[in-house]
C-alpha cells in the first residue's frame, strides 16, 4: 500500500478542470430560473491519475460523481467501502465524510463533476434506489464521454448565460445517460456559428495578448458598438470583461496544475503587472491567486 503522504490531488499529464467563480455560482446560477435547481460548480478530468486522493471529513458542499473510464480506485463514504473500476461510476453525497482514490496499480482515469441546486439531492437519492448503491456500472458507449466534453468545452468558453444554460441542461442528460445509458441517442450535429461564438473562439485562442474592443469587434468584421451591444445581449458580458473571465479561468488552472509564480501566470495570460492580475483574479474569483492556490489544495 502507497503511503499516504505519496498522494496528490491534482497534477496529471492531461489532465483537465473549471472551477465556475462562486459570483458567477451566486449571480448566475442560483438566480436563474432555468437552471437553479441542478447546476455544475466544478468539473475535470484526470487521466491515469496516479497517487490522486482526496479526504474531507466534514464532506464537500456539492454531490460529486467520479465516472472512471480506465483503471480503478476505491471510494469511502461514511465508512463504506467501494471498488471502483473501468465502466463505473460513483456518486459522493454532499455532506457526507469521504475520502476516494486511484489504485496503486493500476491508476483509473476519470471524468468529474461537482453539482448542487434542490434538485441535486432528489436525483442523488434517486440514484441510490435505482442502483441500490452510489456506485453503478455503465455499459461502453461514447455517449456520455462526448456529453460530458461538450460540456466542458462549453464553460471552457466561458460564463454566458447561453453557456451557463446549454452546459446545465446538457447535464442533465448526461445524468440521464449515468441512470439510462443504454437509451441515449447520439450527440446531433452542432449549428453553424454566429459572429458572438466566432469571437469567443477568437477570444479563446489569444488569452496570451492584450485586446481591445477594436481588436475583437474586427474579427469578426463588425463595429465595435454594433458589436459591442449584441455581444452583452448575448452573453450578459461586455467583450472585455468575458475576455477577463477566460484569462482568469486559464489561470486557475496554471494555480492549480503548475508551479508557476504569479507573474509568470500573468505573462501566459497577457497581464504583465502582477498587482493587476492580483486585483482582477480577486474581483473575479472572490480571493487573492495566492489564497485560491492554497484554498484549493487544502
Amino acid at each position: 500500500m502507497i503511503e499516504k503522504k505519496l498522494y496528490k490531488k491534482e497534477g496529471f499529464e492531461g489532465q483537465k478542470a473549471i472551477v465556475i467563480p462562486r459570483k458567477v455560482l451566486s449571480s448566475r446560477c442560483v438566480k436563474n430560473e432555468i437552471i437553479s435547481s441542478l447546476y455544475i460548480t466544478d468539473i475535470g478530468y484526470y487521466p491515469k491519475a496516479k497517487f490522486h486522493y482526496r479526504t474531507r471529513q466534514s464532506g464537500a458542499d456539492q454531490h460529486i460523481l467520479i465516472y472512471c473510464i480506465d483503471g480503478c480506485g476505491k471510494a469511502i463514504i461514511k465508512g463504506t467501502e467501494y471498488a471502483v473500476e473501468q465502466g463505473e461510476f460513483i456518486i459522493v453525497p454532499a455532506k457526507q465524510a469521504h475520502t476516494y482514490h486511484a489504485d496503486e496499480n493500476n491508476p483509473w482515469t476519470i471524468y468529474w463533476v461537482h453539482f448542487k441546486g434542490p434538485a441535486a439531492d432528489a436525483i442523488v437519492s434517486f440514484i441510490k434506489k435505482e442502483k441500490k448503491s452510489f456506485k453503478g456500472f455503465i455499459a461502453f458507449s461514447q455517449s456520455p464521454i462526448n456529453l460530458f466534453n461538450e460540456i466542458y468545452s462549453q464553460l471552457e468558453r466561458g460564463y454566458s448565460n447561453d453557456n451557463l444554460i446549454y452546459a446545465n441542461m446538457s447535464f442533465w442528460q448526461f445524468l440521464v445517460s449515468v441512470i439510462y445509458n443504454n437509451k441515449l441517442p447520439g450527440a446531433g450535429k452542432k449549428n453553424e456559428k454566429d459572429e458572438i461564438d466566432k469571437a469567443i473562439d477568437f477570444l479563446a485562442e489569444r488569452l496570451n495578448q492584450t485586446l481591445t474592443l477594436e481588436d475583437i469587434a474586427a474579427a469578426v468584421n463588425l463595429s465595435s458598438s454594433h458589436f459591442s451591444y449584441i455581444f452583452k445581449r448575448k452573453t450578459g458580458f461586455s467583450p472585455i470583461n468575458y475576455f477577463n473571465h477566460l484569462k482568469i479561468q486559464k489561470a486557475c488552472q496554471y494555480l492549480l496544475f503548475t508551479n508557476l509564480r504569479i507573474k509568470e501566470i500573468g505573462d501566459k495570460i497577457g497581464i504583465t503587472d502582477p498587482y493587476y492580475f492580483s486585483r482582477l483574479f480577486t474581483k473575479i474569483m472572490g480571493m487573492p491567486p495566492k489564497e485560491y492556490k492554497i484554498k484549493r489544495h487544502q
